[in-house]
């Protein structure tokens, strides 16, 4: 028990110094306006250390788009949505008559949004980019000194002497194994959110005017036409 109770406290304090590390790093998420992102990775140095984003290293940002469009026929417009997507090598999230979401790569996505406004009459446009770079380094950094103390912590299980440090360090190790999981999700989450831009489509049909509307229209047009000809 000795020899679990002296590495246990060296683990915390060694955490307690990479958590003063990290949290001054806190990520304060930002929005902006959109660039396009560029690929690229963080190296990492040793366990309870910091990372390090190198200057010239990409910043890992999340891209959303929100488009009001006003179309004739909200079911034709969702094919041609589907086929979008997946010209820009992306996917569909949901369709519907009246809101759809699509994602695509996030370097196509000025592209696929110009062919997005070609489909009807664009009333409302935003692009902004949620800056995750800080969240996604800290998550790195855990997720890097997690599975180190649980290789240590395998090692402490073939020198344990007896039932109750064996109970115990299995304990730990499950405890770690459920972290390590987490973490790797939302480093995924992240990545793939970056990878793939996220377009929200609010569909609208074109109203069509009633026999009382097509009379004012015609006069309208015929009135525009004496105009024009005069």
């Amino acid at each position: 028990m000795k020899i679990i109770k002296a590495f246990t406290a060296a683990t915390i304090l060694a955490a307690f110094f990479v958590s003063c590390n990290t949290m001054k790093e806190t990520s304060n998420n930002t929005g902006w306006e959109y660039n396009a992102p560029k690929s690229g990775g963080f190296q990492t140095q040793n366990a309870f250390t910091k990372t390090t984003v190198l200057k010239d290293e990409p910043r890992v940002v999340v891209y959303n788009a929100t488009m009001d469009l006003t179309v004739k026929i909200p079911d034709s417009t969702n094919a041609r949505l589907s086929a979008i997507a997946e010209k820009h090598k992306g996917y569909v999230q949901k369709l519907g008559t009246t809101y759809s979401v699509i994602r695509v790569k996030s370097e196509n996505l000025d592209a696929a949004l110009r062919e997005i406004s070609l489909l009807g009459k664009v009333t409302y446009k935003t692009v902004s980019g949620d800056d995750v770079t800080e969240d996604f380094k800290d998550l790195k950094i855990r997720l890097e000194n997690a599975e180190k103390i649980r290789s240590r912590y395998i090692e402490l299980l073939a020198k344990a002497q007896n039932v109750n440090e064996t109970i115990s360090v299995e304990r730990e190790l499950e405890r770690l194994n459920i972290e390590i999981d987490q973490l790797k999700g939302k480093i995924g989450s992240i990545a793939h959110l970056s990878e793939f831009s996220t377009i929200h489509l609010n569909i609208k049909e074109k109203t069509k005017p009633g026999i009382v509307g097509y009379v004012f229209v015609g006069i309208y047009k015929g009135v525009k036409w004496l105009f024009v000809r005069n």
